[in-house]
């Protein structure tokens, strides 16, 4: 029996079991809720964290840059952000793949192989994991043994021969059928999905070359697609990236208990394991409800329940507004280059 027929319901059994337990803890504490209050001293923490979750994303994107140059690319900075900025609000589509398809399509757009583009598109989030458990495991000091064993197995999990193996199996998902879709055979009936993919790479620029944009000097063949060095840079940054969320999210916590203190290192913990499950889980696009509800089970021993079930709401809407401010950025960006241009 293939599982791939039950891969939708067992999404939704997902997504269903965390709005049932968010709506009951906001049940149980509605009215704890009601009194936090938002002043102008918290309206100004909230701001400083807007703009840490964005200087976050940003620096994702440069970390993106890095992920890929192991594949033997040369890549423009600018480019490679504007980018993942401007791809990034596509993950809250149905299916929680089409920033993921954007990206791969504008790599290859200028000039990099499929195998390049889908393994330095899939390397990324498997990389964020790895420094979120990495995280999540330093965050318990009182309990080495265990830390030490999942670190230990982060580690040696994205050396190249182990992770070699593991990248080519998930790139043999639908993100090669995707990134080979040109190869097709034009008479071939699109389905739902395809039509899906159309709509995704209409939003991927078709007219920039790499001579235009610098983005990509060289492209590798589709064999050289394997990882000969060991990630330690990119894990890294990408350690730096779940930290730059974590203070986000404690600001916001700040925010809204400011005379109240809390372990901060345990909590930065506790939001990458929760951040973690969100990217890892099949449930809602974006994690959606995997992370909430995650934030709560894991935090309400450590922080009023009140508190954690304001904060994860007011970061959520945080961090959806700084994506967007970085996607409008680019977009100012390139309005601003074209009448420059056309001057």
């Amino acid at each position: 029996m293939n599982l791939k027929h039950f891969k939708p319901y067992f999404r939704w059994v997902i997504l269903t079991f965390t709005l049932v337990f968010i709506a009951h803890t906001l049940y149980r504490h509605w009215r704890e809720v009601l009194t936090l209050e938002v002043n102008a001293q918290a309206g100004a923490v909230l701001a400083i964290a807007l703009g840490v979750t964005l200087l976050a994303h940003i620096w994702s994107g440069w970390v993106w840059g890095w992920v890929i140059q192991l594949f033997g690319q040369s890549i423009n900075p600018v480019w490679i952000i504007s980018t993942y900025l401007k791809t990034n609000l596509a993950k809250y589509l149905p299916g929680n793949i089409w920033h993921f398809v954007s990206r791969i399509r504008a790599i290859q757009n200028q000039g990099a192989s499929t195998g390049i583009a889908v393994m330095g598109v899939v390397l990324e989030p498997v990389l964020m994991a790895a420094a979120a458990l990495i995280l999540a495991t330093l965050s318990r000091p009182t309990q080495l043994m265990l830390p030490l064993i999942a670190l230990v197995g982060v580690l040696v999990g994205i050396h190249p021969r182990i992770l070699n193996p593991v990248m080519g199996v998930l790139s043999r998902n639908k993100f090669t059928a995707i990134g080979s879709a040109p190869d097709a055979a034009p008479d071939a009936a699109p389905d739902a999905e395809d039509r899906d993919t159309e709509a995704v790479q209409a939003a991927v620029p078709k007219n920039e070359t790499a001579q235009e944009t610098g983005a990509i000097v060289k492209a590798a063949p589709a064999t050289d697609a394997t990882l000969n060095t060991y990630p330690l840079l990119p894990l890294f940054g990408e350690i730096i990236f779940v930290l730059g969320r974590s203070l986000g999210f404690i600001l916001v916590v700040y925010a809204l208990m400011p005379a109240v203190s809390f372990p901060y290192f345990q909590v930065i913990g506790q939001f990458s394991l929760a951040w973690l499950m969100g990217l890892i889980i099949p449930g809602a696009p974006g994690g959606l409800g995997v992370f909430e509800a995650t934030a709560l089970a894991l935090m309400t021993p450590t922080i009023p329940t009140a508190v954690v079930i304001g904060s994860v709401a007011i970061y959520r809407l945080i961090s959806t507004l700084a994506e967007v401010l970085g996607a409008a950025m680019v977009g100012l960006d390139g309005l601003w280059n074209r009448r420059v241009d056309s001057a």
